[in-house]
């Protein structure tokens, strides 16, 4: 139940032409303290639930616990979470034996692409393709669960 994933934008829209599948994600959460987020989220006919503890010192690490539940309930579930929502597009992008899930986002986050790769361990390698740009493992300001509290676009310039 540790995930262990490493984040990065993305430079350009090449990673679209090597994806093979894509699904649309909304997501908003109950609960956004760093010790643990709690969050809903709906994409096609299925919704989840997740909980995810504090991350390692490297940012690479966490608990993570998901559940399937029923889109009926996360509907629910959705009316009672923090302000903001989570729109985006998500895209399976196989590279080298890994897979990049590589999320474009919309509203208040319109222009964000963010890529995340997960690992066996923290030293694991992988091949990085030419779209992989600056690596934000860590930087607390791209986690879905504050850019709900301050758009990146407002961040830019910090």
């Amino acid at each position: 139940m540790i995930e262990t994933e490493r984040k990065f934008l993305v430079t350009s829209e090449d990673f679209k032409k090597q994806a093979t599948e894509q699904k649309v994600f909304r997501q908003a959460y109950l609960n956004t303290d760093p010790q643990r987020t709690v969050r809903v989220r709906l994409t096609g006919d299925t919704g989840y639930l997740t909980i995810k503890g504090k991350s390692s010192n490297s940012g690479m690490s966490r608990y993570e616990w998901e559940k399937a539940i029923p889109v009926a309930e996360a509907e629910e579930l959705l009316k009672i979470c923090e302000p903001g929502m989570i729109e985006k597009t998500r895209f399976l992008v196989p590279v080298a034996g890994h897979t990049f899930e590589v999320d474009e986002f919309f509203g208040a986050h319109t222009g964000l692409i963010i890529a995340e790769i997960e690992l066996n361990t923290e030293d694991e390698d992988f091949e990085r393709p030419e779209w992989l740009g600056k690596e934000v493992t860590g930087d607390l300001r791209y986690y879905n669960s504050q850019l709900i509290k301050k758009p990146i676009k407002n961040q830019q310039d910090e």
